[in-house]
C-alpha cells in the first residue's frame, strides 16, 4: 500500500545531506537542496571525484513515502553544460541514481516510519 510523503521539506533536505555523502565513491561531493516547485522533491548536485571535473544535478522526487522517482537534470563539464548522451556520462549518471536509490532506501526509517 503507498502512503503519502509526511515529513517536513527542511527535515528531508537536512536528512539527505547527512546520509548522501556516505553512499558516494571517497572523493565524490553531494549538495542537498530543497526543490521550491515541489515539496516532496530534493535538487542534488554531485561534484565528481577526478581531474575530469563533472559535475551532475538529478532531482530526486517522492512519489510515495517509501518510492522516488530520479531525473537527471543536466552535467556540467568545468562549469559548462555539456551532451549528457555520452556513454562515459551515461554510466556516471546511472551510478549516480543508483547511490540515490540506496540513500532513499536507507532514509525510508524517517518517510515510512
Amino acid at each position: 500500500m503507498n502512503s503519502e510523503l509526511n515529513i517536513d521539506q527542511t527535515t528531508l533536505v537536512n536528512a539527505w545531506q547527512e546520509r548522501l555523502p556516505t553512499v558516494l565513491k571517497p572523493g565524490d561531493h553531494a549538495e542537498v537542496a530543497a526543490d521550491m516547485a515541489n515539496p516532496h522533491a530534493v535538487r542534488i548536485h554531485i561534484d565528481a571525484a577526478g581531474r575530469q571535473d563533472y559535475s551532475f544535478d538529478f532531482e530526486c522526487r517522492y512519489v510515495d513515502s517509501r518510492e522516488v522517482e530520479v531525473k537527471l537534470v543536466d552535467v556540467e563539464r568545468a562549469g559548462v553544460v555539456i551532451d549528457e548522451r555520452n556513454e562515459n556520462i551515461q554510466g556516471m549518471a546511472g551510478d549516480y541514481t543508483r547511490h540515490i536509490h540506496e540513500c532513499a532506501q536507507a532514509l525510508q526509517q524517517i518517510t515510512h516510519p
